[in-house]
């Protein structure tokens, strides 16, 4: 067995489903049974089990089409599954509603980074504080001295601590991506869902976007979706490759790059 086989090892999911398994959440945050997700009769998902563990930090590739946007559109409530559960902190929310899963601990941060342009790096961060979901609340009532600080130790991790009051529109797209996962690590996710993260940065941005994650992991669970594999590298988190809503191969990067199967997929042979 490889280095990397022995790090990331083969996982049964079928054997550790709820139905079979009445454990299953001591060691999953997230898992999916018999879901698919179908689309005027085209399956976009069809996952059989599925599962991520508590503070993991995953990675799930995969060519266009392949439901990744699906697998993350059926998590935090923006499709609902045609059949299927999704368990969550060992509870049912497959018939939640998008809020409902937000507010009981599934974040997202999409590809094109949700900010608004005409606040400031600062405000934005308020919008997300705990507790506070309406924009005017936060915007015209008085914070705590505990959540000023908050706010200030997560910008200065991301570097953005010198633009704290610089409005969003003139900050750099990576600049506007470590906002956006400041803002969603600041509404205390227990899970974040980070679609393509690395897109648009430079060789720098990314490296610094890769260390952020890497120091969150074990702080939250984490899944990113992503196609920049000199990233995924830096990641060095246990990758799953979906092809036609399916997965494909699972394991080490270095692993699942030397399977045929995820060869063909990506190359079309």
């Amino acid at each position: 067995m490889t280095e990397v086989a022995e790090k990331f090892p083969a996982i049964d999911y079928a054997l550790e489903r709820p139905y079979v398994n009445a454990l299953w959440d001591k060691k999953y945050l997230l898992f999916l049974e018999d879901i698919t997700a179908v689309f005027d009769g085209f399956t976009a998902l069809d996952l059989h089990a599925y599962g991520v563990e508590h503070n993991e930090l995953r990675v799930i590739i995969g060519p266009n089409g392949a439901g990744k946007t699906t697998f993350c559109d059926v998590v935090s409530g923006k499709t609902s599954p045609s059949t299927g559960v999704v368990h969550f902190d060992g509870g049912d929310i497959t018939s939640d509603t998008e809020m409902e899963i937000a507010v009981n601990g599934v974040g997202r941060k999409f590809q094109t980074p949700t900010v608004f342009d005409s606040l400031t790096t600062f405000e934005n961060m308020e919008l997300s504080l705990p507790g506070n979901q309406n924009p005017f609340h936060n915007l015209f009532s008085s914070h705590s001295k505990e959540e000023r600080e908050n706010i200030f130790q997560i910008l200065e991790r991301v570097r953005l601590s010198d633009v704290a009051d610089t409005p969003a529109k003139y900050l750099s797209h990576g600049q506007r991506q470590w906002l956006a996962i400041s803002s969603l690590i600041l509404s205390e996710p227990k899970l974040l869902l980070v679609d393509e993260p690395a897109a648009g940065l430079t060789d720098a941005e990314t490296e610094l976007t890769a260390e952020l994650l890497l120091e969150l992991r074990g702080e939250h669970t984490i899944v990113v979706i992503e196609h920049d594999m000199d990233f995924v590298r830096q990641l060095d988190a246990r990758v799953t490759v979906f092809n036609e809503g399916r997965i494909l191969a699972e394991g080490g990067l270095p692993e699942v790059q030397k399977n045929e199967d995820v060869i063909q997929a990506y190359l079309g042979r």
